[in-house]
């Protein structure tokens, strides 16, 4: 079977991917591992994502956005960072213009409405199901070989089956796999006090507290903690759970109570040493898996969805093949230079901010001040979320837009 494009993987960036490419003209092909009926259904599985403007423009103009359901779109409208030895917050507001920052949705949700789109986009073949039995991908041909299955050729073959990409593995690309030591439990919990639609990033000894707002006295509880800690919170009866819950978050909310299930992630970084190959090019997690911190992880992966769909789009009006090594050369190096800052800085904010010893705890403590001192840096945070334009702005846009920032309101 032939296709010009084959992406393994179709989680919500897999989906995305296909619907970006099949109105192009390509012919598309997803290979998956879960039946149709876990992609048409995806189950609850704990995970909030924090939409950024530019997110939610690309999910609107591939048709995704409105098959989300409004009440189910929760805004986010600040962000308050803080550390156990400080009593103020760093606070980020939005841009003047903007009423929130981002907003936040449950990820089976983008992954059924990603699916919905695909199901009425023409040109788009799905093998569900599917164990592959081997692959290839070299300067005259790629395929997949799927177990009892055919075999799929394709001028391109996409990766996004995760950051514990398997496809990536088998084709010899390495990755730089950053093991934090801890697992992230999420779940929803009902409290007494209002959040006012504000994220928190909580850091303390030993463990590390964000909250994601839903409704007014909802919520999404992050923990961070090591693993064993993680999984025996987790398997607490509900009434322990709760009260163990309520002192982690220092009773702020006053009482909370599980709105749901709870789900336990290990947290583990990737930083893929290619993004691409000889007809072969990786997206998603398969090629940057972000520390939640930032809740950046799917809006990377949604740049990059724009990205390599562009050059995509390229290939297509001049007549050229989507495995073309200089356009897959153009992805690599605008989606490594859109991400390495963000993946570093990430990085670098949870060895801070997650190192107990007393000098690490002045640091951040000073460092907190300064950025609640300074509303440069505060506008240059919230016009990073609200900032709705192309992912690869120009060097003049982006000298504009940071002069704007950095310019008294």
């Amino acid at each position: 079977m032939q296709y010009d494009v084959v992406i393994v993987g179709a989680g919500p960036v897999g989906l995305s991917l296909a619907r970006a490419l099949a109105p192009l003209g390509l012919g598309v092909a997803l290979v998956e591992r879960q039946p149709r009926a876990a992609l048409a259904e995806p189950a609850f599985d704990g995970r909030e994502i924090a939409l950024t403007h530019a997110s939610m423009r690309l999910l609107g103009e591939l048709g995704i956005w409105e098959r989300i359901p409004a009440g189910h779109v929760h805004p986010l409208r600040q962000a308050r960072i803080m550390d156990r030895d400080l009593a103020e917050a760093m606070v980020v507001d939005p841009d003047p213009g903007h009423d929130r920052l981002g907003n936040l949705v449950a990820n089976h949700l983008i992954r059924r409405a990603a699916w919905d789109a695909v199901q009425a986009t023409p040109g788009i073949a799905l093998h569900d199901q599917a164990r592959i039995a081997a692959l290839h991908a070299g300067p005259d041909a790629a395929w997949v070989q799927l177990q009892d299955g055919p075999r799929l050729h394709a001028r391109l073959l996409v990766a996004a089956d995760s950051r514990f990409s398997e496809t990536r593995r088998a084709l010899g690309i390495d990755a730089d796999l950053h093991d934090f030591g801890k697992s992230m439990l999420v779940c929803r919990m009902r409290h007494e006090h209002p959040h006012h639609h504000a994220a928190w990033e909580w850091f303390g000894t030993g463990a590390t507290r964000a909250l994601l707002p839903l409704d007014e006295h909802l919520a999404s509880a992050v923990l961070t903690l090591p693993g064993e800690q993680a999984r025996a919170l987790a398997a607490m009866d509900e009434a322990g759970f709760n009260a163990a819950v309520e002192r982690l978050y220092d009773g702020r909310l006053g009482r909370m109570e599980l709105a749901g299930s709870r789900h336990v992630y290990p947290l583990v970084a990737t930083w893929a040493r290619r993004f691409v190959g000889p007809r072969l090019a990786l997206a998603g997690d398969a090629a940057v898996g972000m520390h939640p911190v930032t809740a950046h992880g799917f809006n990377l992966g949604l740049a990059g969805v724009e990205r390599l769909a562009g050059v995509l789009r390229t290939a297509v009006r001049q007549g050229r093949d989507p495995g073309d090594p200089a356009l897959l050369a153009l992805y690599q190096r605008r989606h490594r230079q859109g991400c390495w800052p963000l993946f570093q800085a990430t990085r670098a904010v949870v060895g801070l901010y997650t190192n107990d010893r007393p000098a690490a705890r002045v640091l951040r403590t000073a460092t907190l001040r300064a950025g609640a001192a300074l509303a440069p840096f505060r506008r240059l945070v919230a016009a990073s979320l609200t900032d709705a334009g192309p992912v690869d702005a120009s060097p003049l846009q982006r000298l504009r837009s940071g002069l704007a920032q950095l310019l008294p309101g």
